[in-house]
């Protein structure tokens, strides 16, 4: 168990990266469980004007907890801006992959949408982190 909680930049390096690597692993299929990857909208009806998108607040609650679980941990166990990398970086890529393939784009709003969420997705992280790493002080 103690293992699970040493410092990362102080481990050899193939366990370090590879716990980094599980970590981007972990965050980028939380994002992928948990957000569908065609986020257009779609009329609820054939020939409805209300429209609904296929993200649900459960799958955003759920990711949501899973990224800060992941950056609490990374926050105990690294610095933050590995936590950063290692958990942000892989749903903002997702997203942005997501966002960008789409064949028409409504009115190109989607790279300020983007923006928003990765600061969003990239504060909540580094908050959580900084939360850890008082953690791991508190009680290293």
């Amino acid at each position: 168990m103690n293992t699970l909680l040493t410092s990362l930049p102080k481990s050899a390096p193939l366990p370090r990266y590879a716990t980094r690597l599980l970590g981007a692993v972990l965050s980028a299929s939380a994002y992928a469980v948990c957000v569908p990857w065609d986020l257009r909208n779609r009329a609820e009806t054939p020939g409805a004007i209300d429209e609904t998108s296929p993200v649900s607040a459960a799958g955003v609650t759920f990711l949501a907890l899973a990224l800060i679980a992941l950056a609490a941990y990374f926050g105990i166990r690294d610095r933050l801006a590995w936590t950063l990398l290692v958990v942000a970086a892989p749903p903002a890529t997702l997203l942005y992959a997501s966002l960008s393939s789409h064949p028409t784009q409504d009115a190109n709003a989607w790279p300020v949408v983007w923006a928003f969420f990765t600061l969003v997705l990239g504060a909540g992280v580094l908050v959580a982190g900084a939360v850890g790493r008082q953690f791991a002080r508190r009680n290293g």
